[in-house]
């Protein structure tokens, strides 16, 4: 009996680490999923970096309140899933999202957001935000345009000097 007890006690440890030291999780209703679809998905988050899991709800509950995160118990009710990402905040909530709006049994229930728990429409929002590589190309973008317009005046300045001269 305490091996049990000791399994369970690790498995709630697992996930109040996670929740904690994870920048983003999100917790979603996979119900209606089928096995197809919840492998497409699991593929997905693997090749992000996401770890996803399914968990008993009352494990989560107790790893809530290791955690001082008691709001998500409101939204532990019938089968639950867990996407941990320790690198990417926005990597969970944009791939659940995204599969969310081509298979409308993924409900997306609420999320942690750098240990603050946050409501399905901030999860939304986090999930529109460009990933890193599209925020680094913006202010790379942003970075380069004063010196390729003072390069395009200077060219046109050159230009009109040259005939003027000819």
């Amino acid at each position: 009996m305490s091996a049990v007890i000791d399994a369970k006690k690790q498995i709630v440890s697992e996930i109040a680490t996670n929740l904690q030291e994870s920048k983003s999780s999100v917790i979603v209703d996979y119900r209606g999923l089928d096995v197809a679809e919840v492998t497409e998905l699991r593929r997905q988050l693997r090749e992000a970096g996401v770890e996803y899991k399914v968990y008993k709800n009352t494990m989560v509950r107790r790893a809530t309140a290791e955690t001082n995160l008691t709001e998500l118990d409101e939204v532990l009710v019938g089968p639950t899933a867990v996407a941990f990402s320790q690198d990417d905040a926005v990597a969970p909530a944009k791939i659940l999202h995204n599969f969310s709006k081509d298979h409308a049994d993924l409900e997306i229930k609420a999320g942690v957001v750098e240990g603050e728990v946050v409501s399905v429409d901030k999860v939304k929002e986090l999930a529109e935000i460009p990933s890193q590589d599209g925020l680094l190309s913006m202010l790379l973008s942003v970075l380069q345009a004063p010196m390729r317009n003072m390069a395009l005046a200077t060219k046109a300045v050159a230009d009109q000097k040259e005939e003027e001269s000819a």
